[in-house]
């Protein structure tokens, strides 16, 4: 077998000559090349596999994590070389090499393909893995396509892909990290190469599943873990974890390409504050530049942007502006005058700067993998920061450029070991979202600036949030834009969104009210359309969609401890904010359905299901538990598919028993003071939630400044406890009321820390009655259940209370 892949056409590895122990793993010499193992930890493997004369790169943007050195054994036996840590083994065949990944009590995980294992075609390397029986895929970041990907093949090529169809391949961001799923086993593989790229699920064939890549290594990390959500958190040991977002950016933000002049952009933040529909950020695209050039604002359009910042901030608004990379080819124009003089720019390999039409005309790009760019490019944002700017949005940074062909020969700096745009094209994005990220956090001094990117490229989550591009006005990219968030979520990237009711073309009432109420229940929340399109505010399509979109962006402020406890949870551990139901019911096969599988959990406590605006009834399938109905408190028992109606005012949406929700009053923004919050817990089952919160605004919370406090739930002993409080930080919070649903009527008193108080019942709603404007009918009454409120001090201690 080994002499089948020696041809011209194809070269595998071959025959293993000799083997050696290094530090954190081993080294291996073939007839026809050589790998390398690295034990990261016991739950990860690095295997590197380089041809005959090729050295390993050791090189990585995406990784930031180190090899550890006493996580492992290497032992030798019947031509086979076993690698062994306490969660998993690698045995190694000799002849010829093939790898093969076992559990620590001898399951297999995964396997190469016996015949080709690892194979170089031309300059391609492809690694092919045995398809293993009933085994299903997910992952993969921004992917359009079914949940389980079985049978589908994708490639990695970012790229400008204004208004993609739902099948569209490439789109604008690579994470080459995927999982597999067979027989209650678990596994990722994170293929850290960034040339373009290929991955193949049993696409046209039934035999094996493989990823390749057009240049450079073999080069990937074997991660196996008990449990999808054990996989993430180990890859984003790997490629990072956000740091904590201004609390402002989670709220809802309004953008359009584009809204000016200044007095267009002062009336609409003052819309928002007189038809009380709360909002944090207006997003400045294109227009605010004068002639799209970056970091300049229209003398005609925005003639005084600081006095304007300033009355919006008033309004307590912050703005984010547009951040193209393309700087206009312009004598006089500063930021290219100096990009000249401190060579800054990619170039051709004769040293002249790469000149590409976009925005302003021709431009030169900033070669961000170059410290001293790196460093040009934060003083460039020098003026932005000082007149107030918090909020950055990295856009066309594919890079696009009208023809969509940029030159391969290009040249990047890759920190001193230059390479072509071959290998630079998928981390272009990447680079720049971390040069802004970098560059204004140094300027901010201490405060947290928002930073959003387009394209990306794996461990981008530490420097950016990412929106899924040019979406289409369409049901079916409203559906599809919430999967690709789920799925971005398992590719490490928590802070992740699409545009509410779609950038190209025009939505309908129904499409609008349908796309906002999902949008509520996203990590990133902003709405957005495109020039020449129709206004696209939650007011632009009558009373009803303005009252509809009012109700669901005043939840979302409602549900901001909720969000933001989970943002803390994501920069500890890498778990989604949205969460594909894979993370939670992996062996759940009905979750895998194209009936089910857009639907998603919002953090651990929500169940969504997306459903078009054209339907008024939906089939939702209720994952193992008891499940409530946010609107009314209905139960549903789990493991079954239940028809319900989805009007265009209720998307469908329940809480799982046993949540511990925190809450707050509504807010017009985030800078509004409360000091009150609202504890729903819905029994039914135990559970444990880390209520966190702190300034939300400074960096202050990595020295201890925050705020945490476990809340756990018993249904058995009917007991909530609230943990004494952890951190230095000293919350704005003094009022505090649980509100307990599922209970029976007859339950009338709560002991708190003994004290024996009164149950107050009281009718909930979380929804306004929705108006129908209809002369015949009287307004729809809105849903509404029987619970138990206490109200306590929130300032104790541990507080105890029990019924």
């Amino acid at each position: 077998m080994a002499n089948l892949l020696k041809s011209s056409l194809s070269q595998s590895l071959g025959t293993l000559q000799k083997w050696t122990p290094i530090t954190g793993g081993l080294h291996g010499e073939t007839d026809q090349g050589s790998f390398r193992l690295l034990v990261y930890n016991a739950n990860i493997i690095r295997l590197s596999v380089a041809r005959a004369g090729d050295a390993f790169e050791d090189f990585s943007y995406a990784v930031i994590a180190s090899p550890e050195t006493d996580h492992h054994r290497v032992s030798e036996k019947d031509g086979v070389v076993r690698v062994t840590t306490t969660a998993l083994s690698v045995e190694i065949t000799k002849s010829p090499v093939r790898f093969r990944f076992l559990t620590a009590d001898g399951k297999t995980i995964n396997e190469d393909d016996p015949a080709f294992g690892t194979s170089w075609n031309g300059d391609q390397v492809t690694t092919y893995k045995k398809l293993q029986e009933g085994e299903r895929f997910i992952g993969l970041g921004e992917k359009t396509g079914p949940l389980d990907r079985r049978g589908q093949g994708y490639t990695n090529w970012n790229t400008d892909s204004f208004a993609y169809s739902t099948g569209a391949d490439p789109l604008y961001s690579t994470i080459p990290f995927y999982i597999g799923v067979h027989h209650h086993l678990s596994y990722g593989i994170f293929f850290d190469n960034s040339h373009k790229s290929f991955f193949n699920f049993g696409a046209s064939n039934n035999r094996f599943s493989s990823f390749a890549a057009d240049g450079g290594e073999m080069n990937y990390y074997f991660i196996h873990d008990t449990s999808v959500a054990g996989i993430v958190k180990h890859y984003t040991h790997l490629t990072g974890r956000m740091e904590m977002p201004p609390l402002w950016s989670i709220g809802f933000q309004q953008c359009r390409y584009s809204y000016y002049p200044d007095k267009e952009v002062l009336t609409l933040a003052q819309t928002f504050r007189d038809k009380d529909i709360p909002s944090d950020v207006i997003v400045l695209d294109i227009h605010y530049m004068e002639q799209y050039k970056i970091f300049t604002w229209s003398k005609k359009d925005f003639p005084q942007p600081q006095k304007m910042l300033e009355q919006l901030k008033a309004l307590g608004f912050h703005v984010v502006v547009m951040c193209d990379p393309g700087i206009k080819v312009e004598e006089g124009y500063e930021a290219y005058d100096s990009g000249v003089k401190q060579e800054v720019f990619i170039r051709y390999p004769d040293g002249t700067n790469y000149s590409g039409q976009v925005w302003p005309g021709w431009c030169h790009f900033p070669d961000f993998s170059s410290p001293k760019t790196r460093q040009w490019w934060q003083e460039q944002f020098k003026a932005y920061v000082a007149m107030g700017l918090e909020g950055f949005w990295n856009d066309m940074n594919e890079i696009a450029t009208w023809g969509h062909m940029l030159p391969e020969n290009i040249e990047m700096d890759f920190e001193g070991n230059k390479a072509t745009m071959r290998r630079g094209r998928n981390l272009y994005g990447f680079l720049m979202a971390r040069s802004t990220y970098e560059g204004t956090k140094a300027l901010l001094k201490g405060k947290r600036p928002f930073n959003l990117t387009r394209s990306g490229y794996s461990g981008v989550q530490r420097y950016a949030a990412l929106w899924t591009g040019d979406n289409v006005a369409y049901d079916e990219h409203m559906i599809m834009g919430a999967r690709m968030v789920s799925n971005l979520g398992l590719g490490g990237i928590a802070f992740a969104g699409y545009d509410v009711g779609g950038f190209v073309g025009d939505a309908n009432t129904k499409l609008y009210a349908r796309w906002i109420s999902i949008g509520a229940f996203s990590p990133f929340f902003r709405g957005h359309s495109m020039i020449n399109s129709r206004d696209s505010e939650p007011w632009a399509y009558g009373e009803e969609v303005e009252q509809i979109s009012r109700n669901y962006i005043k939840f979302r402020y409602q549900l901001l401890p909720y969000i933001y406890s989970l943002f803390h949870e994501a920069a500890e551990t890498g778990m989604p904010v949205q969460r594909a139901l894979a993370l939670d019911y992996t062996h759940d096969f009905k979750i895998y359905d194209g009936q089910f599988y857009n639907q998603y959990l919002f953090g651990p406590n929500f169940l969504v299901a997306p459903v078009e605006s054209t339907r008024d009834f939906v089939k939702v399938y209720f994952p193992e538990g008891k499940w409530y109905s946010l609107y009314d408190g209905k139960p549903f028992t789990g493991n079954t598919e239940v028809i319900v109606e989805c009007p265009a005012h209720r998307l469908p949406v329940y809480v799982k028993a046993g949540a511990v929700i925190p809450m707050q009053p509504v807010r017009s923004h985030t800078k509004e003071a409360t000091d009150t919050l609202i504890v729903h817990v819905y029994t039914g089952s135990d559970s444990r939630f880390c209520y966190y919160t702190d300034d939300g605004s400074t960096f202050a919370y990595q020295q201890g400044e925050f705020s945490k406090r476990w809340i756990t739930y018993s249904d058995r002993q009917r007991q909530i406890t609230f943990e004494e409080v952890e951190g230095m930080y000293t919350s704005p919070v003094k009022h505090l009321a649980v509100v307990v649903h599922g209970l029976d009527q007859s339950v009338l008193h709560v002991q708190v820390n003994g004290e024996h108080k009164a149950f107050r019942h009281e009718t909930n709603t979380f929804f306004a009655a929705l108006e129908k404007f209809d002369p015949i009918y009287d307004p729809e009454p809105a849903p509404y259940e029987d619970v138990h409120r206490v109200d306590v001090d929130y300032r104790h201690g541990a507080i105890v209370l029990q019924w």
